[in-house]
């Protein structure tokens, strides 16, 4: 496939299929990864690889209550208080696999630059076609001491993308996008 049909036919994926992704295909998706762009070339990322089921179901269940507890009740829309206090809801969808893309370093450009390399990730699973998703419901929990502990993290990395990964279920079909708009300066 190529770059532009990945990019535009990449789309958040929520149905996975049981079928594993194996060792190549993530060590392929982490080097699509390292090739982003990085302020200053600090390349400040890490990345862990979560696919124990245990081990996702309960972050599942700490994030969610972390979210529940911890939002303003005024942020907190009434469908995502819905979906979070289902107890069948798994924040992965029971995807077999978590990348936790974490900043290494606390500098200015490090969560952009850990951005950049998820995007890289993402659009490479597209390539060969797996399914991805940004989990943004773990990204708080994560962040915690018991959620970095739980990805065995030093205490000083900041998780900043927590990416699913798997083989689609089905594709999700396109959503409109808006026009953007865009200022020309100059001729």
């Amino acid at each position: 496939m190529d770059l532009k049909e990945a990019i535009y036919s990449r789309r958040a994926v929520r149905a996975f299929s049981a079928d594993p992704v194996d060792d190549q295909t993530i060590r392929h998706l982490i080097d699509a990864a390292v090739q982003a762009p990085s302020a200053v070339n600090e390349q400040p990322w890490s990345f862990t690889v979560v696919r124990d089921r245990t081990l996702l179901d309960r972050i599942s269940a700490e994030a969610k209550a972390h979210m529940l507890k911890t939002t303003p009740a005024g942020l907190l829309s009434h469908h995502f208080k819905e979906i979070l206090d289902d107890p069948k809801f798994h924040i992965f969808y029971h995807a077999p696999v978590l990348i936790v893309i974490a900043s290494v370093t606390e500098g200015p450009w490090s969560v952009i630059d850990c951005s950049l390399a998820a995007q890289n990730l993402m659009l490479a699973a597209r390539a060969v076609g797996l399914g991805t998703c940004w989990i943004g419901f773990a990204q708080g929990w994560l962040a915690t001491a018991p959620g970095k502990m739980a990805l065995d993290l030093p205490a000083p990395y900041l998780p900043v993308a927590p990416i699913i990964v798997g083989h689609p279920q089905s594709w999700p079909s396109p959503v409109p996008r808006k026009q953007p708009e865009v200022r020309w300066i100059g001729s």
